[in-house]
Order: C-alpha cells, then structure tokens, then sequence
C-alpha cells in the first residue's frame, strides 16, 4: 500500500511537470489565437489564383463548396478546377449543376491511380498539371477539400497574409462541424491535440523547425511549389497537408491559423466516423514506430489519467499532497483546453471530459498500428497507396 502510494505519488508528480512544460514552454499553443486579420480595404493588384478541389464520393457538400468560392468577394481573377476522382456516386452531377452559369470552372475526370501516389496527391497533381498550362499566370494555388464551405472574405484574407509576410504557405485549420454527442466529446480535442503536436506559433516563426498544416484550405505559392520539385515529392504521403509544410518550408516562411467562419462541412455523427479517420493517419504520424508507439501512450497516460487518479485516491485515502497533485494538473488542464472549446462554443465544463477524450483517441491510435500490423493499408476514400 505504502509503495503504490509512492508510486502514484510520483506519477502525479511527473504529470505536474509535463503539464508546466505543455503550458509555458510549448509555444502557447493552448491559446488557439492564430486568426487572419479581416481584410479592411480591397486588396492592390490582387494576384490570380487557382483553386483546386480533388473530389472523390463528395455528392452532398461539393455543391455548397463550390457555391461558397462562387461567393468570393476577391478583386482579382480565379479560377476552380475539379478533380472527379472516379466518384461512384453523384460528385459528377453535383459539380456539374454547381458550374451552371460559372465559366470560371472546370472539371476534369481523374486517371488510374499510378504505383506510389496516395489518392488524393494523385488527384491534386492532375489538375496542378492542368492550371500550369491553362492558367500560366496564376501566382497561387488554393488546395482546398470538397467539403469546405469557405466565407466570402477567406481567399481575400488568405491572399492579404501570403502576401504580407512574403509566405510560400497559408494554411487554415478551418472549423470543423461539431453538433453530434460523439463530435462534441472528440473534435475540439482533436483540434486541441493536433495543436499540442504542431504548436501554431512555432510553425510560423520562421526561426523554428516545425512545420504544419491543414489539408482543408492550403494557399500555396505556385512558383514555390515548383522550386520545391512539385506534388511529385510528396506523392505516396499519408498525411500530406503536413508533408508539403515541412517541404516549403525549408526555403520560406509558412502559417499556420485557425478559423471560425470557414468551416467543414462533414459530420461525425458516428463513433465509427471519427475513429476511421484518426486510424488512418496515427500510427503514420508515429513513423511506424512502435517505440513511439509506447511512448505516445504512456504520455497520454500521464497527461491526462493520471490526475484523475490521484484525485480519487488522494480524496478516498485523506492524502492531502496527493489530492493537491491531481488537482493542480487537472486545474492546468482545464485552463488550456478552455480556449479551444470557447472556439467551438462549448461549455468550459467539458474540458473535465478531456481525459475521456484521451483515452478514446489512445486507443484508436492502438487500432492503426493493430491495423498496420495486420497489412491494411491506409486509403483516401478507398483509393489505397500502392507501394
């Protein structure tokens, strides 16, 4: 008894620390504050851009993606090219009736998967390949998904902050749809954990080596693009958003921010829906490693279990250091999962829940690598990577 008390002890200890180095030491990246700035007057000579959109079974959002670039009160030229990525539902249709009256728009049917590309990657250098010939003057490429309902000032407010700080990259983690119980428990811990792993800050303070970025709205530099070799050395990466940041960055600054107006149009009503997604890409993110594997687990164990435990015991056993441990780290918990659910409107009482969260996404992190292990290869909408 005496020993395990020690050993608790001891655990809620190292949870102290852990969260006094997650709080001070990591960029800040709990304070969720990285926003475009509106976009006061019209932008001066606004550069022309493309917009791309691989689509692949996207019948029910592509149409309102679409309308919302249609929308756009940007001053300069654009234009939409869409990649039908052999969609076996009504994604073809939808664009189609989207276009009507938009001569801006173009839609092209994607071509058998080459060995070595990831769906996606495929999808987004087929219509690169078509912008660089029919669209020669273009200065930047908006990769975006077909599920984004953008605001009618985003390509303006992207534009404005590529060009204000001379940037090859500006990335939007755009707000993702948060009603359903399981959405509500998972997606603002989501955002809070990709947070935690790519600190914001950090990735756009050109000084540090950190580099990421959300697949869902992407402001690329076309010329940067090139001089970096193209989609083509990223073609076989899972977690390509991430990918091509680590990849700009080497030669120029990128950014990184959230938003509250661009927003997602998927739902997660399902367990099973956010599940399949984090599988797809965890045990990626660890490298395969299953020392990492190990540590991830044990990390998430003593972030976030831990103080709930020695809350418990330090309550039923009147140990009042122990008591005191877990409640410290609870209480930092809490102030740094705040601002993250404040962007996703929800009560600050849910970041008692974080715990539960923790423990969810540990172990769908087990079932990719079980899924790894067992020879299931990762796929973007059952278009599998072919090595």
């Amino acid at each position: 008894m005496i020993l395990s008390s020690i050993a608790l002890l001891m655990c809620a200890t190292i949870s102290n620390v852990i969260w006094i180095i997650l709080v001070a030491f990591r960029g800040g990246f709990w304070h969720s504050n990285q926003f475009l700035l509106p976009v006061i007057s019209p932008l001066k000579n606004p550069p022309e851009i493309v917009v791309i959109i691989p689509a692949r079974n996207e019948e029910m959002t592509i149409g309102h993606a679409i309308n919302s670039l249609q929308r756009q009160n940007y001053g300069g030229k654009f234009s939409i090219i869409v990649t039908n990525d052999n969609s076996e539902d009504g994604t073809l249709t939808a664009a189609k009736i989207a276009a009507q009256g938009n001569d801006n728009l173009l839609i092209i049917d994607g071509i058998n998967l080459p060995n070595g590309w990831t769906g996606k990657m495929w999808a987004i250098a087929q219509a690169v390949e078509v912008a660089r010939k029919k669209f020669s003057g273009a200065s930047y490429y908006l990769l975006t998904d077909a599920d984004i309902f953008h605001h009618p000032e985003n390509l303006s407010e992207l534009v404005a902050k590529a060009q204000s700080g001379n940037l090859d990259l500006v990335s939007l983690m755009v707000k993702l749809r948060c009603n359903s119980t399981w959405e509500n428990l998972l997606i603002p811990a989501f955002v809070f954990f990709f947070q935690k792993l790519y600190p914001f800050p950090w990735v756009n303070n050109p000084k540090k080596n950190y580099a990421g970025a959300a697949g869902g709205c992407m402001l690329v530099n076309c010329r940067a693009l090139e001089r970096a070799g193209g989609i083509a050395i990223i073609k076989n990466q899972i977690i390509d958003d991430c990918a091509l940041a680590k990849l700009l960055k080497k030669s120029g600054p990128i950014w990184l921010g959230l938003s509250p107006s661009t927003v997602s149009l998927r739902g997660y009503d399902k367990l099973a829906n956010i599940w399949h997604m984090v599988c797809r890409t965890a045990f990626v993110q660890l490298n395969h490693s299953n020392l990492k594997l190990l540590g991830t687990l044990m990390g998430m164990f003593f972030i976030y279990i831990v103080p709930l435990l020695a809350i418990f015991a330090g309550f039923l056993s009147l140990d009042i250091t122990l008591l005191s441990l877990g409640v410290a780290a609870s209480a930092m918990m809490v102030i740094a999962y705040t601002p993250t659910l404040r962007l996703y409107t929800r009560p600050a009482w849910e970041s008692c829940l974080l715990p539960i969260s923790a423990l969810l996404y540990s172990v769908m992190t087990i079932d990719s690598a079980r899924r790894y292990w067992a020879g299931t290869a990762p796929s973007w909408k059952g278009r599998v990577n072919i090595k």
